[in-house]
This record gives structure tokens, C-alpha cells and sequence, in this order.
């Protein structure tokens, strides 16, 4: 179980230097230290996701970083797809759940090798329809394999949305939190219908131990090389999706 504590420090870490990406490794940490099957897993992932946004949204929205209308136009739709996305779930093996998780990791790997968009000036009214459908799409992502989405979420708020990066990366955890705690209120129900139950004292340690983590990781992002740090992480994401989806592939065709 310490190599789980050690997981859930990393996440931490990873989410403080890099402001987002951190809550892509809660599922492998759970399932492959922890030793959790694949949709219980899935299931806490989302309520650990949930916490540490709330927890680090909070400082971010008492300082006016969140843009509440924006919270809104993404996170609606976000809400409804991440309910829909676990309620799809029922439907799909915990391989194929996971093989589809390892092909959003190794997207997400891909979007942090492209340059930071450039921060634009607020415009409330910009393509709000786009920012909808991407709200949409991400939240069905978000509960059908646990992650928070926060690198396509901020990038959208930049560019569909028109905030500042800074106000983008407050909103995004808003939402990351809503739609995550969305996603779990449903996975409840379908861990009841397939005998499983919520780990409670492994969803809020680990979660503690996330906070600390991206509080740590917050101090030390002031000394580390972004650019580089990213890019190494990037490699490891790509690393790590081709062998989970070796994996499950695998499991699937056997």
C-alpha cells in the first residue's frame, strides 16, 4: 500500500508543477498498485479527481480566477456528459474501459508536446457554442475512464472561450470538480449493480495525500523548466498508454 501513497504523492506533484495532467495517473495507481478492478478504479479515480479540483479551485475562486460564466457553458453540458459517460459504462468491459483511457492518455501526451496557447483578453461572448460542445464531449470522456480533462479544458477556454490563461486554469478546476462528483454520483449506482463497493478511506487518503502533493509540487514549479518538464512527461504518458492498451487489447481478444 505505500507504493499506492507514493502514486497518489505524484499525482499531487504533477498537478502542482504542471497545473494539470495529475489526475491521468490516479486509474494506473489504482489499478496496478492498488490492485482495484478496472471500473472500481474508474469510479474512485473520479472521487479523488474531485476533491483535489475542489480543494484547489477554492484559493483560485476567492482571488476572482474563475470565470463563473464560463463554469456554465462548459460545465453544464460537461455535468451531463460525464452522468452520461458512466452510465454508458454499464455497457463495457473493464478491458475496453481502459483501452480507452490508454488512447486519452497518449492524446493527452500529444497536447502537452504543442505550445501553451497564448492567453487573449476576456470576451465573454465568444463561440460559447463550441465551448458547449467540447463541455459535452469532455464530460462523456471524463466519465467513462475517470480523468479530469483539464488539458483539453483549459486550451478550450483560451481559444473558444477567450480567457486569460490564468482565469482559464481557476475555471477549469471548477469544472473538472462538478463533472468529476457528477460522473461519481453515477458510477455509486453502477458499483451497487455489479457487487462493488467505494473504498471511502482509499478516496479520501489518497486525496489527501494528491493536496499535499499539489501544494508541494506548486512550491517547486517555481524552480523547474516548464517547457522541459512537460515534454519529459509527455514521453512517460506515451510510455505508459501503449502499455496499458497493449494490455487490454490483449485481454480483449483473449
Amino acid at each position: 500500500m505505500y507504493a499506492a501513497w507514493v502514486g497518489a504523492l505524484c499525482v499531487g506533484l504533477v498537478l502542482g508543477l504542471l497545473g494539470s495532467g495529475g489526475s491521468i495517473l490516479t486509474v494506473p495507481v489504482l489499478v496496478y498498485l492498488v490492485g482495484e478492478p478496472s471500473k472500481l478504479a474508474i469510479a474512485e479515480s473520479l472521487g479523488i479527481v474531485a476533491l483535489i479540483s475542489l480543494f484547489g479551485a477554492v484559493p483560485l475562486a476567492l482571488r476572482g480566477r474563475v470565470s463563473w460564466r464560463s463554469v456554465g457553458w462548459f460545465g453544464g453540458p460537461g455535468i451531463a456528459g460525464a452522468y452520461l459517460g458512466a452510465s454508458l459504462s454499464q455497457f463495457m468491459s473493464g478491458a475496453l474501459q481502459l483501452a480507452i483511457f490508454a488512447v486519452v492518455v497518449v492524446g493527452a501526451a500529444f497536447m502537452m508536446f504543442r505550445k501553451t496557447p497564448p492567453a487573449a483578453p476576456d470576451k465573454p461572448d465568444r463561440l460559447y457554442w463550441k465551448v458547449m460542445l467540447d463541455g459535452l464531449g469532455v464530460g462523456v470522456v471524463t466519465g467513462l475512464v475517470g480523468v479530469g480533462g483539464g488539458f483539453l479544458i483549459v486550451p478550450a477556454l483560451v481559444i473558444l472561450g477567450g480567457l486569460s490563461m490564468h482565469r482559464a486554469i481557476g475555471t477549469s478546476l471548477v469544472i473538472i470538480a462538478l463533472k468529476s462528483i457528477s460522473g461519481f454520483i453515477k458510477y455509486m449506482d453502477v458499483m451497487e449493480a455489479v457487487g462493488h463497493s467505494i473504498h471511502w478511506d482509499l478516496v479520501l487518503i489518497f486525496s489527501a495525500i494528491g493536496i499535499v502533493g499539489s501544494f508541494v509540487g506548486g512550491r517547486l514549479g517555481a524552480y523547474v523548466p516548464q517547457a522541459r518538464l512537460k515534454r519529459g512527461f509527455a514521453v512517460f504518458l506515451v510510455l505508459m498508454g501503449v502499455v496499458i492498451l497493449g494490455q487490454n487489447v490483449v485481454e480483449m481478444l483473449g
